[in-house]
């Protein structure tokens, strides 16, 4: 865990679950975590934490959403800590529904944030990473872009259009800069919480219930990441409950 001490990460949806496991995992590591989330208050008091337990940490409200934002967030690490090391792309959004049922809007907003949030965070960081010459790019995922299932088709379109991407980065790099994806299974965070149908929202909180595991499970797939040596690619990481189908 020595080579994770001082390096500079980014983390995008930090203010809650998987994002705010792995800025608390990391930072008792050592490392310098930039949080990047919309709310203001939880960033504020998550970043308070880090340091009452003696970690570093800075914050920046941002909105994926916006290519603006992104690039403003990897010139504020950077400006802040003089580098940046590892981009954790985890901001993501998951609406259910029948694809014939047209939820355009949801559509929209998970393409955003799932897909066009992902790649706004590339082609912010990148030129940083020519620049230095090494870094590292870590994609959240989801199982649901693996195992297709009814209600997630386009969450995990979406979602199976980051696991491409990030294979064909991989590649380009040749060796120049790493990339993870890592698919996280049934995970207990606010996931229910974004969702409209009061029957999907309870069907979710209830399965959550019975097999959900903690987010601090990515995190420590994160840190396994990137704390490999830097000729050490980890390609990509399933994380799940075991009782998952």
């Amino acid at each position: 865990m020595e080579n994770i001490k001082g390096k500079v990460v980014v983390i995008t949806g930090a203010s809650s679950g998987i994002g705010e496991a792995t800025a608390l995992l990391l930072a008792s590591h050592g490392a310098k975590v930039v949080l990047a989330a919309r709310r203001a208050d939880r960033l504020e008091h998550l970043k308070k934490r880090i340091h009452t337990e003696g970690g570093e940490a800075e914050y920046l409200v941002t909105d994926v959403k916006l290519r603006k934002d992104l690039f403003k967030l990897v010139d504020f690490a950077t400006n802040r800590f003089g580098r940046m090391d590892v981009l954790v792309n985890n901001a993501g959004i998951a609406h259910l529904s029948r694809i014939d049922q047209t939820e355009v809007e949801d559509w929209e907003e998970m393409i955003d944030i799932n897909l066009k949030g992902v790649l706004y965070g590339i082609a912010a960081v990148m030129p940083v990473f020519k620049t230095q010459g090494s870094g590292h790019i870590i994609n959240i995922i989801s199982t649901s872009g693996i195992k297709i299932v009814p209600l997630q088709g386009v969450y995990a379109g979406t979602k199976n259009a980051v696991r491409t991407i990030s294979e064909a980065l991989r590649q380009e790099s040749n060796g120049k800069y790493r990339v993870t994806g890592i698919s996280p299974g049934f995970i207990n965070t606010e996931l229910a919480d974004h969702m409209k149908e009061p029957a999907i929202q309870m069907a979710t909180r209830e399965m959550a219930a019975k097999i959900a595991i903690s987010p601090d499970a990515i995190a420590g797939a994160v840190l396994y990441a990137v704390s490999q040596p830097d000729n050490v690619d980890v390609g990509d990481i399933v994380v799940r409950p075991t009782v998952q189908d």
